[in-house]
Order: C-alpha cells, then sequence, then structure tokens
C-alpha cells in the first residue's frame, strides 16, 4: 500500500502530537504530500428558545487561537517534508471529512482522543465519527 496524499487532523493534544509525528514519517517513507488541518467552530449561545452566534470578538480569538494552533503544528513537522496548513472552519469531523474528500486525500491520520472531552461525550470522538463515515483509511493513533 503506498500513499500520496495524507492528510493529519491536529488540534494540539498529546495525542494530536503523536499523530502529527506519524503523519510526517509516513510522508517521509511514502514521498507524500502532507496536509495538517485544524478545524475550529464558533461558539453558538443558547438564550432560550434562540442560538446566538457569539460576539465577533470571540471569533476573532478562535481563529487567533487556530492560527496558534497551526503554527506548533509547523514546528512538529521535519524539515524536507512537503506539507501545508489549512484552517477549517466547522465541526472538526465533518470539516475533515470534506476536506479529505475535497482534496483527494488518500488516508486520514488523527489522535484517537483529543482536547474536547465535554463535546466527546455528548457528541461522541472525532476520531470515531471520522472513521465510521470515511471513504478512505483512517489511521487512528493511541
Amino acid at each position: 500500500m503506498s500513499y500520496s496524499k495524507i492528510v493529519a487532523a491536529y488540534d494540539g493534544s498529546n495525542l494530536a502530537n503523536k499523530a502529527l509525528d506519524h503523519a510526517a514519517r509516513l510522508a517521509e517513507a511514502f514521498g507524500a504530500e502532507l496536509t495538517v488541518v485544524h478545524a475550529y467552530t464558533t461558539p453558538m449561545l443558547n438564550s432560550g428558545d434562540m442560538l446566538i452566534t457569539a460576539p465577533a470578538e470571540w471569533a476573532q480569538e478562535y481563529v487567533q487561537h487556530s492560527g496558534k494552533v497551526l503554527e506548533a503544528a509547523k514546528a512538529r513537522v521535519p524539515a524536507g517534508i512537503r506539507a501545508e496548513y489549512k484552517l477549517l472552519e466547522g465541526y472538526p469531523a465533518q470539516a475533515v471529512l470534506e476536506y479529505a474528500s475535497d482534496s483527494g486525500a488518500d488516508l486520514i491520520v488523527m489522535g484517537s482522543r483529543g482536547l474536547g472531552a465535554i463535546r466527546e461525550f455528548v457528541l461522541g470522538s472525532v476520531s470515531h465519527n471520522v472513521a465510521q463515515h470515511s471513504k478512505i483509511p483512517v489511521l487512528v493513533v493511541k
């Protein structure tokens, strides 16, 4: 089996670091393109019967934080590996799946658990959702 386009989902967690290290080694071994993606969502506030978009300042802070997360990913990927870094807006599992599909990726690499413990309890883990719905192989790193 050979891979030419690898997508690594990255949220800055310890397991995401391990997954990114694996993805980088695979990209190097196969001469593959590596795209590191980080997905974020702007929170919605519940006000009784309405959902209200968070203030613009919050959205800007989420984008700035997400940029810092991707900068941390750049620092982990060894020089010489062809890598791109993409910031995705949307629910992480859906954003990763859509990006992988749209980009023609042939492997998704991600950690088994991320930073969203409460979200995970309510929605199920991102890695579980990606693995269940992906049309391409998913490497889940523990």
